[in-house]
């Protein structure tokens, strides 16, 4: 293995949380062409991006309890390993049927590479103020990736069909498996690893879930997610099939979100060493509700057009920057030893509450902006209605 410097693992640890985002984010410019390939009724493309994030909630409570049993490395391996098989079969399926299964053995894959990094940020350094830090470095590096993402699934679309999106996942997955192979070490010494043993693992998920800090940080970051999905679930219908863009025009809009997102998650990291944690994630949420509370307003007006949402879209993404990692980091920090498993059991309630926006947003299919601004509107309030009753 090759020696890794900080600034090294940083990188690997972004590039291999951005497998997340860019297998969520790189393939929602083809939702039409991908139903009309597979034969798909109304509301099919929704159902496999909610197939994805249950994937990931049921996959994150697995790779954790594993991580805190036999270290970091070997599961990230063996999940993005899995992650590029299951892309390949993405690429390959016949059927939205098909399509979805890959889709949810991927995420289960995927799921190690946003559990374990995490916990591996726990395991280098100690304090809010140095993880904050390094996430916030973390997600400057990542971001190149995710704003990338769906402009070029949109040029993939338009001119190599929707099936070589998911050749692109693949090899991306596999330079993944390359990179935790040479680079990455593991983090959790050999001393601190604990013997795997299924009862051992239900009773640790218990005791975390029994925590009152964890499950309203948790419930707290699950209704946030919320509100991303149903931004995710609802753009292309309402920015494609709506107001007319293309897939490349579509993809420009996120390349706004991501910026939005790192520059909050940068100024958070510079702002939770000097405010404390709890009150820079309490003035999120209240952000976020009022920033949702406008797009809404906004929406049912008919005030603005698509130059607002997307500017209101771009405004909310910043405010999950520091909501987010907030919500994250005061799940896992608290968890010592057991942070890979307090790691994962958050990312499966968040994605699991986020997950029921996808569908909702699928259910209700219309162009317009309302139903996909109300449904965010709805996460924000639920977020913060867990800050408050966290206080």
């Amino acid at each position: 293995m090759i020696k890794t410097s900080p600034f090294a693992m940083t990188a690997v640890l972004a590039i291999l949380t951005a497998v997340g985002p860019i297998s969520t984010d790189m393939y929602l410019p083809a939702f039409g062409a991908m139903t009309h390939a597979l034969g798909g009724a109304h509301g099919d493309a929704e159902m496999t991006l909610a197939a994805w994030f249950l994937g990931l909630s049921v996959g994150q409570v697995t790779h954790g309890a594993i991580a805190d049993h036999y270290g970091r490395r070997g599961p990230l391996l063996g999940g993005t390993l899995l992650y590029t098989i299951a892309s390949v079969g993405c690429a390959v399926a016949g059927s939205m049927w098909a399509f979805s299964l890959w889709r949810f053995v991927a995420a289960f894959g995927a799921a190690a590479s946003l559990v374990i990094p995490r916990a591996v940020i726990r395991d280098v350094v100690g304090g809010d103020g140095d993880a904050a830090r390094m996430l916030g470095r973390m997600v400057l590096v990542m971001s190149i990736v995710p704003m990338l993402a769906p402009t070029l699934g949109g040029v993939i679309a338009e001119d190599w069909q929707w099936r070589g999106i998911f050749w692109i996942a693949a090899a991306y997955g596999a330079c993944c498996v390359a990179m935790v192979y040479w680079l990455l070490p593991d983090t959790l010494t050999t001393e601190l690893h604990m013997r795997f043993r299924l009862e051992q693992a239900v009773t640790g998920y218990v005791l975390i879930l029994h925590d009152r800090v964890f499950r309203l940080h948790a419930l707290e970051g699950g209704c946030a997610t919320f509100t991303l999905f149903a931004f995710l679930g609802g753009a292309p219908r309402v920015f494609v099939a709506g107001y007319g863009l293309s897939p490349v025009q579509f993809g420009g809009i996120f390349i706004l979100n991501a910026a939005g997102y790192a520059v909050g998650t940068n100024i958070n990291g510079r702002l939770v060493p000097r405010l404390g944690a709890p009150r820079v994630l309490s003035g999120a949420a209240v952000a976020l509700a009022v920033a949702c509370g406008g797009m809404f307003a906004a929406a049912l007006l008919h005030v603005g057009g698509g130059i607002l949402q997307v500017g209101g879209i771009t405004l909310c993404m910043a405010i999950l920057g520091f909501l987010l990692p907030g919500a994250a980091l005061g799940s896992v920090l608290p968890n010592g030893a057991r942070a890979a498993t307090a790691s994962a059991l958050y990312g499966t309630v968040v994605f699991f509450i986020g997950s029921f926006s996808t569908m909702l947003v699928g259910w209700l299919g219309t162009r317009g902006p309302a139903s996909m601004t109300g449904l965010m509107l709805l996460g924000a309030l639920m977020a913060l209605a867990c800050d408050w009753r966290r206080r």
